[in-house]
């Protein structure tokens, strides 16, 4: 049995399951509240209970006192309903309302998926969630206090470390440092999160998901929300690399081809050679989108990658193949 829930101040309306958290509900229609920790220990998606039933199950009860929730306080991950409800709560409707922090991680897993790339997975302290969008980045704080930007490659709602894809540039002192010297426990130090590349929900255009090397991170993470939020957008994603073993995860997105309803994969390589047993398309991916979608007038791109390619992308799409400007979103390595 669901219930319907009504947002007070912009009175946007989410359906909740029977035994549903409120929060997680609310989550997965895109109907984006403050959290952090998820499990009833920090009070950041505290709100007020204007009309309804619900059951409030165990939580810290220093992110809710027992005489704020006699007031008509809730904590909305631990909340569930018991009828149609009406509660006042912010809602984040922009990318400035997204808290930065800075926080300390533990190094929870580093999997090294080919010679140049390792995927890191990083614990947060017990207390502490970082909430952002699909897309989005932090930047590690090195101790010279240099800073270097990644991508998360895990959607918001997962509720494990976070994960990053870790490209080993040789002479680079972060890199250098993750594949030579990184243990499982360490300490390090991050801010985030940064950046405006994150899927536009609003649209109802068909995307086009490209990505050369570990710019797949954001782009998986932009796909694992989509399937959460049970988007039903066409969405084609095209990955590129020299070589077979760039495209590190190519098992991961055969499987979503296979999953994923309107899903297309198309793996590009721009130099494979008798090892790759390679029977895919070859060439440039950018050049894969134009040659399959010489009309890109009603798509909206997402590109991220080497600045090369976006760039490429960027000016080929708008100036020769329709695409509006304001429909292209990247992030570029440098």
């Amino acid at each position: 049995m669901a219930f319907s829930v009504t947002l007070r101040q912009s009175g946007k309306k989410f359906q909740v399951e029977a035994d549903e958290p409120v929060l997680i509900a609310a989550l997965r229609q895109s109907i984006r509240l403050p959290y952090g920790c998820k499990n009833g220990t920090c009070g950041l998606c505290k709100g007020r209970l204007i009309g309804g039933s619900t059951k409030q199950r165990a939580h810290s009860l220093s992110a809710l006192s027992k005489n704020e929730e006699a007031q008509g306080m809730a904590l909305f991950c631990c909340t569930t309903a018991q009828s149609d409800l009406e509660i006042d709560i912010h809602e984040i409707t922009g990318i400035g309302d997204m808290p930065v922090k800075k926080l300390p991680c533990r190094v929870n897993a580093l999997e090294r998926v080919t010679h140049n790339v390792i995927v890191l997975k990083l614990q947060l302290p017990a207390n502490e969630r970082l909430q952002y969008l699909a897309g989005q980045y932090i930047q590690f704080i090195l101790k010279n206090g240099a800073r270097r930007s990644y991508s998360m490659a895990n959607a918001p709602h997962h509720q494990g470390p976070l994960e990053l894809h870790i490209r080993h540039i040789p002479g680079g002192s972060f890199t250098d440092h993750v594949f030579n010297a990184i243990q499982k426990r360490d300490i390090l130090r991050f801010e985030g999160p940064f950046g405006m590349f994150f899927l536009r929900e609003h649209s109802d255009k068909p995307i086009v998901l490209l990505a050369s090397g570990t710019g797949f991170a954001p782009i998986k993470a932009i796909i694992e929300h989509a399937r959460f939020t049970g988007a039903t957008r066409p969405m084609t994603l095209y990955w590129g690399g020299n070589r077979r073993s760039d495209l590190y995860l190519l098992n991961m997105g055969e499987q979503w081809e296979r999953e994923v309803p309107r899903f297309k994969f198309i793996p590009v390589l721009s130099a494979p050679n008798s090892d790759d047993n390679w029977c895919g398309r070859i060439g440039l991916v950018h050049r894969a989108v134009i040659e399959d979608l010489p009309d890109l007038s009603k798509y909206q791109v997402y590109a991220c990658g080497a600045s090369a390619m976006v760039e490429a992308a960027q000016h080929d799409f708008s100036t020769y193949h329709g695409l509006p400007a304001q429909e292209f979103y990247a992030d570029l390595f440098y």
